[in-house]
């Protein structure tokens, strides 16, 4: 810590108020208009205009003590913890929530260089460190975080501090930008190339309904993974042993079989239905609609939950199932998909029988081998890029934390030395 740097705790320089306690906001306080109630939303959002709940003028006298002013800082308390906000002006009269912690700095600190000190992964450290719960982490109690230390420079230094990151966070949000952007254009070139191959069918492309090309014993009947008639609870998940694979566990077109769970033989047996084999091409069906992989796997078989539907090439000397996948795959499918959604009990859902009286526009076997050959290689390429500017977008992640870290241990080079080095 460079010379004239001080360790000091946070309760010496903010006053602190943590909101009210939930019953003392229920339903019935709130009115249409009034007073506004500012919630965790507006600290993880940084926004203040977005307002759900207002209280009128007795309720807001009596709660005065939560009241919100220009420069206070807001942090949330509960499940996502630790974001924060600088309270600006102008913004509607009201009070804080009771997920919600109210920092009044004093004089000898700046807010906005509180904010980013805030922000650097020592304070979050902290944070984790001293918050408890199990489900949903609660942010400390008060006492304790007063006694907080944060390194503080004068006042001039601290300034100087928040002009220098204000300024490379603008260059780090403007090269990120851009390397969403191409992360974007990256995946759209694909879905692009993809929609043309399907939209430009030739005159000898078969037009049929899957149920016909079942009827025809090209494809197996589709099935729902084990039918909906068990699902594994918590408890009967094992280190090792049969794949039970959920929708979340089909990415980038395959099955992430490494981070999934497993069952017991024993309950696989049992389940008698939902058996996937190598070269299945599983459709999600239910909540997340359309999510498309090849299953892929180590295993002689794997269990489906009831949500995956998995299709079954029988006849290979006429459909190929990688054709079959970026068919899945392409929006004019897409978009039949959701449009025979039906509204479940809580969840949209596509039965087998829908599932049966969709529609497969299908070349002759040898060009959709081409077909796939030229996809296959678009998507490498594509998933190359797609690499290239995530890591580049996760790098000026790591860039941001490492220069908030050296601001607040007193190495922060101005900006053009950043930029330089």
């Amino acid at each position: 810590m460079r010379q004239g740097w001080e360790r000091i705790r946070l309760g010496e320089i903010c006053g602190f108020v943590r909101g009210p306690f939930g019953g003392s906001l229920k339903k019935n306080c709130f009115k249409l208009d009034g007073y506004a109630v500012y919630e965790q939303q507006h600290a993880i959002y940084d926004q203040f205009d977005d307002v759900r709940y207002f209280i009128n003028d007795d309720k807001f006298n009596e709660m005065k003590r939560f009241e919100l002013n220009s420069g206070d800082l807001i942090m949330s308390c509960s499940g996502t913890m630790g974001k924060i906000a600088i309270v600006p002006e102008n913004i509607k009269k009201g009070i804080i929530n009771q997920a919600l912690l109210k920092l009044s700095p004093s004089n000898k600190v700046s807010n906005n260089f509180l904010k980013l000190w805030m922000q650097s992964e020592s304070f979050q450290d902290s944070l984790k460190e001293y918050s408890g719960g199990a489900a949903i982490q609660n942010v400390a109690s008060v006492a304790i975080l007063k006694n907080i230390e944060i390194p503080l420079p004068p006042l001039p230094e601290q300034q100087r501090i928040v002009s220098i990151l204000d300024e490379c966070y603008a260059a780090i949000a403007k090269a990120k930008a851009n390397a969403e952007q191409n992360l974007k254009n990256a995946k759209e070139l694909f879905e692009s190339h993809l929609q043309f191959v399907f939209q430009n069918k030739g005159e000898d492309w078969e037009e049929k309904t899957v149920q016909e090309y079942v009827k025809e014993g090209l494809i197996f009947k589709p099935l729902d993974g084990n039918h909906g008639e068990i699902h594994p609870l918590k408890s009967d998940y094992v280190d090792y042993g049969v794949p039970f694979i959920m929708s979340r566990d089909m990415k980038d077109g395959i099955v992430d079989q490494e981070n999934c769970k497993y069952i017991s033989e024993k309950q696989a047996c049992e389940l008698r239905t939902g058996f996937s084999i190598k070269g299945d091409v599983l459709l999600s069906h239910k909540g997340t609609i359309g999510s498309v992989a090849i299953l892929e796997v180590t295993n002689e078989f794997v269990i489906l939950t009831p949500q995956i539907t998995y299709y079954r090439i029988k006849n290979h000397s006429r459909l190929y199932n990688k054709f079959i996948y970026f068919y899945f795959l392409s929006s004019n499918f897409q978009k039949e998909l959701n449009n025979i959604a039906q509204g479940g009990s809580t969840r949209a859902y596509i039965g087998i029988t829908k599932q049966l009286s969709l529609m497969l526009v299908i070349p002759p076997l040898k060009e959709q081998q081409t077909i796939v050959q030229k996809l296959e290689t678009l998507s490498i390429e594509t998933k190359k890029l797609e690499a290239i500017y995530q890591q580049k977008i996760n790098d000026l992640e790591e860039l941001k934390k490492s220069i908030l870290q050296k601001a607040f241990s007193g190495e922060l080079k101005t900006a053009q030395e950043i930029a330089a080095a």
